[in-house]
Order: C-alpha cells, then sequence, then structure tokens
C-alpha cells in the first residue's frame, strides 16, 4: 500500500509529530510505501537544520532525515509556510526539500491513503 502524510504539528507542542514519525517508521517497516511526507503549517518546524534537543530527549528531526535516507522518502516542505516562519533553504535540514502545494496535491491523488497528523 502507498502512503502519503501531512504533518500540521510542531515538533514539541503536540504528540502528533511523535505519533507521525512512528507510523511513518512502522510502515516503512512492514514494507509497504510512502510516496511522500508534506509539512504544513507548523509542521515545517521539523526541517530546521539548526534544530538541537537536549542529549535527554529523542531527536525527531534527526529520525525524520534518517528515515528519508534510509527509505527514499520525499520529504517536502511548505515553501509559502517556511518562508512565514524564517525557514529558507540554507537552514533546511539533509534529506527535506521544499515544495508547494502542487506536491501536496500529487500525494493525495497518488497515494492509496492519505493521512493527517496535528
Amino acid at each position: 500500500m502507498k502512503f502519503a502524510l501531512q504533518i500540521n504539528a510542531s515538533p514539541y507542542h503536540s504528540s502528533a509529530s511523535w505519533t507521525a514519525y512512528r507510523f511513518a517508521s512502522e510502515v516503512l517497516a512492514q514494507h509497504h510505501e510512502i510516496f511522500r511526507i508534506f509539512f504544513y503549517h507548523d509542521g515545517i518546524y521539523h526541517a530546521f537544520q539548526s534544530a538541537n534537543p537536549p542529549d535527554d530527549e529523542v531527536s525527531i528531526f534527526k529520525g525524520w532525515s534518517e528515515l528519508a535516507l534510509k527509505y527514499d522518502v520525499d520529504l517536502v516542505v511548505c515553501i509559502s509556510a517556511a518562508q512565514r516562519r524564517g525557514l529558507v533553504s540554507e537552514n533546511v535540514a539533509d534529506g527535506f526539500r521544499l515544495g508547494g502545494l502542487g506536491q501536496l496535491l500529487e500525494a493525495t491523488i497518488l497515494a492509496d491513503r492519505f493521512l493527517v497528523f496535528g
């Protein structure tokens, strides 16, 4: 089955982002496909290269980058939402790329299931 995800929640203001990450990890471990993960609204905060959580916390930022690398998952950050929040191409974390709502639309059309977190 082919999934597409949209993440609207910031990394630390709710459990939605952690739930999305765990869901994505499990889907991929079960040999399903994630066509694209689209980070929208405050979800764009997952893509800040300079994010550096304390050592005693799980780094969801690093987790997304590793997931993208290991499974070749397309992590797209909404460019409009990113610009509003000060994220520019120079400080986008590894594995993420800036894109537009066209990529979100494409993901909803091409995936078997589309889930929104946050």
